[in-house]
């Protein structure tokens, strides 16, 4: 490792990149074990994904959380008690707001500014180099350690279907409110939460309504026994009820409430409950019962102002959304500090620790059963520990290392699931968070 006058050496501080759920809450537990912190983020406030003012947020009008609120707020800060099961997008981002309010979090984030790149310069320290998003000269400081907190739902995956169409095509993070959809013949492309979302919406608003599915899905209703789909399934994971009999107990669910949804043209799950990321929708039944919505199978090119469909048929829609999802994008790290070299899927333990850069880690780059917020909060804790360990006691935390690098992946990571790019951070939060505490204990004081 090279000096260099050009560089501002920062020392023992960390570099987090990114202010928005998982970044603040990674700045707050750094900076509860004790370490300096510099967060930068592109936007001009906090948020991130939840701030619809911000150009790469996926939010629309009326996104709503499809995890309930006892699942979804962070364990040393609860939501008010009078919100609703399901909170507004724009409540979630007040919650944000006030969290960052509360634990002091602004002083320690630079707005208005994004990482270019991070670069490793040996002895596990690394070179950041940021510029303002309004132009400028770049600027590059050394930190101890790099945290990339700057989430997977920005950067559209956008469906490559041959052909040209003579209406409008857009992602689905291009569609922002109901009068997009309004008197128009709508075909919505994906069978994931945001596609059954829109495809509902459309089914108020447009004309006609085409829902386009690959595959089938297990389509469960936001309340069971009126309470949240979550908390009923967080209640079978706590008793350890064996996959088969969950598994089980989902069927029958499904049979007595939204029941079998393939009579109205939905292809039939080609998986099992549980290997697929959950489906939560109550009003989906309710418009294809209507004919609202049309459920039509998998888009094989476009014809001028038609749509080709794989089953021969012809529809002639005058607005395309595509809600295929979104890929994950490290643009300011090299492919091979977190091995996206081939497909671009990260290999990190935990779904968060580089395995070649010991203080390389990413914090919310994972898909649960249930909301984010705790697991990246406990994310963030395990970090700071990590951190923490490596610097005041190197040994130990080689050991630690060592062990924790022979841990399956299947103890942290859910086994079986559709083979899918949507599915490569899929988790059981239970499951995981069991895992992340065991990690925290490998690395408490040895008494």
């Amino acid at each position: 490792m090279h000096d260099t006058p050009d560089i501002a050496d920062r020392r023992d501080a960390v570099c987090v990149i990114g202010a928005g759920a998982s970044g603040l809450a990674t700045i707050k537990n750094l900076r509860e074990h004790g370490f300096a912190v510099d967060c930068y983020e592109r936007e001009t406030s906090v948020g991130g994904a939840w701030n619809w003012r911000h150009d790469r947020s996926p939010v629309y009008a009326n996104t709503h959380l499809i995890s309930s609120r006892p699942l979804t707020e962070f364990p040393d800060f609860p939501m008010p008690d009078n919100w609703p099961d399901y909170p507004h997008h724009s409540q979630l981002l007040s919650y944000l707001e006030r969290y960052a309010k509360h634990f002091g979090l602004g002083e320690h984030i630079w707005f208005g500014t994004e990482v270019v790149s991070a670069v490793p310069v040996g002895d596990g320290r690394w070179d950041v180099t940021t510029r303002s998003t309004g132009g400028g000269s770049s600027r590059v400081q050394r930190y101890a350690a790099v945290i990339a907190a700057n989430g997977h739902n920005w950067s559209p995956a956008k469906p490559d279907i041959p052909g040209d169409f003579k209406g409008q095509v857009i992602h689905s993070a291009q569609y922002k409110d109901p009068a997009q959809l309004r008197n128009r013949k709508v075909l919505v492309i994906g069978g994931g939460n945001t596609g059954c979302d829109i495809a509902v919406e459309a089914a108020q608003q447009a004309t006609t309504v085409w829902h386009s599915t690959r595959r089938g899905y297990w389509y469960a209703p936001k309340y069971i026994a009126g309470r949240p789909a979550d908390q009923v399934n967080d209640r079978l994971l706590k008793w350890r009820l064996p996959l088969k009999m969950r598994q089980w107990i989902y069927r029958r669910t499904l049979a007595l409430t939204t029941g079998d949804l393939s009579r109205y043209g939905l292809p039939a799950p080609d998986h099992r409950p549980y290997e697929s990321h959950p489906i939560v929708n109550s009003q989906l039944p309710y418009y294809l019962g209507h004919g609202r919505i049309k459920p039509v199978p998998d888009v094989t090119r476009f014809a001028g102002g038609r749509v080709e469909l794989a089953d021969g048929r012809g529809i002639d829609p005058d607005l395309v959304i595509t809600a295929t999802g979104y890929a994950p994008r490290f643009e300011f790290l090299g492919p091979e500090l977190i091995g996206t070299e081939g497909d671009g899927r990260p290999d990190l333990h935990l779904h968060a620790f580089a395995r070649k850069h010991p203080t390389l880690a990413v914090v919310g780059l994972l898909q649960p059963d249930a909301g984010l917020l705790p697991l990246a909060h406990w994310q963030s804790v395990a970090v700071a520990r990590w951190l923490q360990l490596r610097r005041e006691d190197p040994v130990r935390a080689a050991a630690v290392q060592q062990k924790e690098s022979a841990r399956p992946v299947s103890s942290w990571s859910r086994r079986q699931v559709v083979d899918t790019r949507r599915h490569w951070f899929e988790v059981d939060h239970i499951a995981y968070l069991k895992s992340v505490g065991e990690l925290l204990h490998e690395m408490e004081p040895a008494t």
